[in-house]
């Protein structure tokens, strides 16, 4: 069963029998589970030190109930068999380290490239548990900073328009008369197209739809700065998919910078401070454009293992079975 993630509810109408009962006898007769000797630690650390590779990926996911999990995966897999290196309780660096610390030192030295995301905790795991590892940060934690920032902008002026039409509509009420919103020429109201806005931000002009085109020209002439923002957003992705040199890159960065400091926006300011403490790691994409895609396959793979089982009921188990198809 453990050679493809499927349900044993999944097999009750096809096969007419009870879901429930045939989980509870695969479990306890059938799958191994009870003899398994990382049973009584499973849901605490689990490491395969024979899957340690030259390249991996630290990430963190969430198994049940929002509890975070540290999850170490070896790029080579490709998501398959040989996957998993170590899953860890929490994200707290001293654990990890500790379960990491199980693997011989001479298999983690033989690391030599880590992605991972910015967060502080990540990168001392990495540099204690791989010595040997250059640290990249993934491209795509950064470009989500600022488009994350771009949609906080975006939210306070629409804000602003739902507060700007609850009082036109309380003074028409006064008045007593009917209120009508203002449409723009796209027949938008100001609120609509706030709010209608949000996915063309996310994409590049070359990707907008016609209508996507109007209401981005219509969004930056009423907002400028959701048009300044949207370009400084956008020129950062493009530092990523342009550049193949880390000199390049480096010096496109700078100019990045200078940028942010003449628009005057606040989150980029913050998202200009933020790169700049990571420099150096961010820059490492650039030597190999290495990402944590893989990690976050397998992440997505995780999630969909748990959709089929209807949520984990019994963590132990669950890691179980995840580690005989991925580690």
């Amino acid at each position: 069963m453990d050679k493809y993630p499927i349900a044993a509810k999944s097999l009750e109408v096809p096969y007419h029998i009870d879901g429930d009962q045939l989980e509870r006898q695969y479990k306890d007769h059938l799958s191994g589970y009870m003899d398994w000797e990382d049973r009584s630690h499973a849901d605490r650390w689990l490491v395969f030190p024979e899957n340690v590779g030259e390249r991996l990926s630290i990430d963190e996911t969430s198994l049940s109930n929002g509890d975070l999990y540290t999850v170490v995966t070896n790029k080579a897999a490709r998501g398959r068999k040989g996957s998993i290196v170590a899953i860890v309780s929490g994200t707290e660096s001293g654990k990890v380290l500790e379960a990491l610390s199980k693997i011989p030192m001479l298999q983690r030295q033989k690391v030599m490239e880590v992605t991972l995301d910015m967060a502080g905790s990540m990168n001392k795991i990495s540099r204690q548990a791989f010595p040997n590892a250059v640290k990249v940060i993934d491209r795509f934690h950064v470009q989500k900073l600022a488009l994350d920032a771009v949609q906080e902008l975006r939210i306070k002026f629409r804000w602003d328009a739902m507060d700007r039409e609850n009082e036109e509509m309380r003074q028409a009420k006064l008045a007593g008369r009917e209120y009508r919103p203002k449409e723009l020429p796209n027949g938008d109201t100001l609120k609509q197209l706030l709010f209608r806005s949000r996915y063309l931000l996310y994409k590049s002009p070359e990707k907008w739809t016609e209508s996507q085109k109007v209401r981005a020209h219509l969004l930056f002439g009423i907002y400028p700065d959701m048009a300044q923002a949207y370009s400084l957003a956008h020129k950062l992705r493009l530092v990523y998919s342009k550049t193949k040199v880390k000199g390049v890159a480096y010096t496109k960065l700078a100019r990045w910078f200078n940028e942010v400091q003449k628009s005057g926006i606040d989150t980029f300011r913050t998202i200009e401070e933020t790169i700049y403490n990571h420099y150096e790691n961010i820059l490492n994409f650039f030597d190999n454009r290495s990402t944590n895609a893989s990690a976050e396959s397998f992440n997505a793979k995780i999630k969909a293992f748990r959709r089929q089982l209807r949520g984990v009921a019994d963590v132990n188990y669950f890691l179980f079975r995840l580690c005989n198809i991925y580690a």
